[in-house]
């Protein structure tokens, strides 16, 4: 088994489509069913281009798109550029096999080692025990439950806001430089 985490880009349009519109990954989603794959095309040519300060990532299972995340700027309040929104999907038949963990892995290291992100923020709802696990893991922390936050199924269900805030966050190094 071999996991690959790397920059999306517009050619992975098709997967996308396929695992995003797969019931059991919509559900946990905060996104709508029956995207297609132009639909992913264009969020992803638009994401990936110049200028934009969001990273995408496409999870590779033995060279098969399986899995996607993304850190995002919260909005344009100058005053919140410290803080990033985070996404994360995994296809059903990838999911237990180490592509969450290794997607978290990924976009922590950026937000830490790379952008000096000082929170990290997502949405999930309460009864999505696998990402609740996940996220724990990588330090998020509930801090907040919201009372029918989302249509699911016919249903309006309940979510948790959780934030990670930087566990080591940055300050000015004076000495030499580092490798």
């Amino acid at each position: 088994m071999t996991i690959t985490i790397r920059r999306a880009n517009p050619k992975d349009a098709a997967a996308y489509a396929r695992f995003m519109s797969h019931p059991e990954v919509y559900a946990g989603l905060m996104q709508l069913p029956f995207t297609d794959e132009d639909v992913w095309r264009s969020k992803l040519a638009d994401g990936c281009g110049p200028g934009k300060t969001d990273l995408l990532l496409a999870a590779e299972l033995n060279g098969e798109v399986v899995g996607s995340a993304g850190l995002h700027p919260v909005g344009l309040a100058l005053r919140r550029r410290h803080a990033l929104t985070l996404g994360i999907s995994v296809a059903p038949q990838a999911q237990g096999q180490g592509l969450g963990t290794a997607l978290m892995e990924a976009m922590c290291n950026y937000a830490d080692n790379w952008i000096g992100a000082l929170r990290i923020e997502l949405t999930v709802y309460t009864d999505n025990e696998r990402a609740l696990a996940l996220y724990r893991k990588f330090g998020f922390e509930i801090e907040g439950t919201f009372k029918g936050y989302a249509m699911r199924n016919g249903q309006y269900a309940d979510s948790h806001s959780m934030a990670r805030f930087h566990p080591n966050p940055p300050r000015i190094y004076s000495g030499a430089v580092m490798a």
